[in-house]
């Protein structure tokens, strides 16, 4: 007699790659972003940050907090195609060591997905739009091809989705 497995199949080489570069999509920005917190010259004027960011002051957390925040759900990308995304880890409380149901991570992952290409699609028309006149020197170009990964972040999260669906229906 086989012993037959309901476990899901493991995730295809191509969405484990996936998954990693959607996780990577937010460090480019996120270091630009707490480079800007720190103060350093990367193509604002000191009046700029004071005024329009609040930098030094709570615009130093509210733009580290969201490079934080952005790489935290990048990485959940992740959990499509490992182990915790199936299972969940027993260190959480109360509901650790207990299956995901496939419904529970495809829905908020496929709802995530449309709004990043929603919220970054647009920054493919970066230099089409001159909506930037406070940045100084080549900053421009410079923060347009550091944002350019975060166009591909949602559609990477889509097709994540997608193979996690397929192997979990």
């Amino acid at each position: 007699m086989t012993n037959v497995s309901n476990a899901p199949a493991p995730a295809p080489r191509w969405a484990v790659r996936a998954a990693h570069a959607a996780a990577l999509t937010t460090v480019p920005s996120g270091l630009w972003r707490i480079a800007l917190a720190l103060g350093l010259p990367v193509g604002y004027s000191d009046q700029v940050l004071r005024h329009d960011f609040h930098i030094p002051g709570w615009g130093m957390a509210y733009v580290v907090g969201l490079s934080v925040v952005s790489e935290a759900f990048a990485l959940l990308t992740l959990g499509l195609v490992r182990p915790w995304g199936e299972v969940v880890p027993s260190w959480i409380p109360i509901i650790g060591g207990r299956r995901v149901r496939p419904l529970a991570a495809v829905i908020p992952a496929a709802l995530g997905s449309l709004a990043l290409i929603y919220l970054w699609s647009g920054f493919l028309l970066w230099w089409n739009v001159d909506q930037h006149p406070a940045m100084i020197g080549p900053w421009r170009n410079i923060v347009g091809i550091l944002y350019q990964p975060l166009v591909l972040w949602g559609p990477l999260l889509a097709a994540v989705t997608v193979s996690y669906y397929r192997r979990h229906r």
